[in-house]
């Protein structure tokens, strides 16, 4: 297996098969054809399998599915995302597909591993790495950026709308172990809504706020957040799930507008779902809110890595 930009390559036995990369979202894009060379089987038994796939409602259509342009193709092509792609290895039952869905284990847990681990060697070994860091920050400091609406939205958030008390608080996790917590995708899209609301009134935000570009896109990061593959989590710690959040929010750009205080706001309410008691000054999040939403795709490692020791350094200080 090698990788090449957006590319990864998959071996077949006949040759070397090319397909889509999205680290962003953790996830890997193939088209039908694609899938029947890594399977082995006919493109149609495969179209059927897919069908049958959304019929059985197994895997949402609307968020796995996206048409792209390729070359010598006069129409775009569907290309179908990972979670299809091991559905239907499950389906076809064969020795081929039992070598991808560990294939597909492989790649994506030595990117999110490799992706932190690297960071934290770096840290540990390269000073320079965090020099760079900080000069990044110390230069968007001194620029002329109005952040006055992220600072305000974090205090509202330490006074009003994260009191331990608005959660049950016995679904609070006992240890550092996050399986036992149930997450509602709607608990969260209320609580924005109910924060749009408020923000609207002050006049702080126009009706686009949090205002979905499609439906579902926040839901369909939240999965990807708690997503399994093969029964283990691809991120297990509050902290992992926490800034992939606050990553995917803002660069993702699920809303209409405010996708840097949405991610903030998505950011402390999982911090405070799972009882993680940090001590994150308002300066210190909006200073990483606005360094990630400029920071360039490439940079994602170098983002969540700051945000994993940022937390683990609050932890450790409590």
């Amino acid at each position: 297996m090698s990788e090449q930009k957006d590319l990864i390559i998959y071996q077949l036995e006949s040759g070397a098969l090319e397909l889509k990369a999205d680290f962003s979202t953790e996830t890997v894009w193939a088209s039908q054809k694609d899938i029947s060379l890594i399977y082995g089987k006919d493109q149609s038994v495969i179209s059927r399998h897919i069908r049958n796939i959304f019929k059985d409602g197994e895997v949402d259509e609307k968020s796995n599915m996206q048409k792209m342009h390729i070359a010598n193709s006069d129409k775009p092509v569907v290309y179908y995302s990972l979670d299809i792609v091991l559905a239907v290895g499950y389906r076809v039952s064969s020795s081929k597909a039992i070598m991808f869905r560990k294939w597909a284990t492989q790649i994506l847990k030595q990117h999110i591993t490799q992706g932190y681990t690297i960071n934290q060697v770096r840290v540990e070994k390269d000073p320079n790495f965090l020099v760079e860091v900080m000069s990044r920050i110390q230069n968007l400091a001194q620029k002329q950026i109005n952040n006055d609406d992220i600072l305000e939205l974090i205090k509202t958030f330490s006074y009003t709308w994260f009191s331990l008390q608005s959660y049950d608080e016995q679904k609070f996790p006992k240890t550092d172990t996050t399986s036992d917590i149930d997450v509602s995708i709607k608990d969260l899209y209320q609580d924005l809504q109910q924060l749009k609301a408020d923000l609207i009134n002050k006049k702080e935000a126009s009706p686009l706020f949090a205002q979905e570009k499609s439906k579902g896109n926040l839901e369909s990061i939240v999965n990807n957040v708690f997503q399994n593959v093969f029964g283990q989590e691809l991120y297990p710690s509050v902290e992992e799930k926490s800034a992939h959040l606050l990553y995917f929010v803002i660069k993702n750009h699920p809303f209409n507008d405010g996708n840097k205080r949405s991610g903030a706001f998505a950011f402390i309410w999982l911090l405070q779902k799972f009882n993680y008691s940090h001590k994150i000054t308002p300066e210190t999040l909006a200073t990483l809110t606005i360094l990630i939403a400029e920071s360039q795709p490439n940079d994602k490692d170098k983002m969540i890595g700051m945000i994993l020791l940022l937390l683990a350094g609050n932890r450790n200080a409590i």
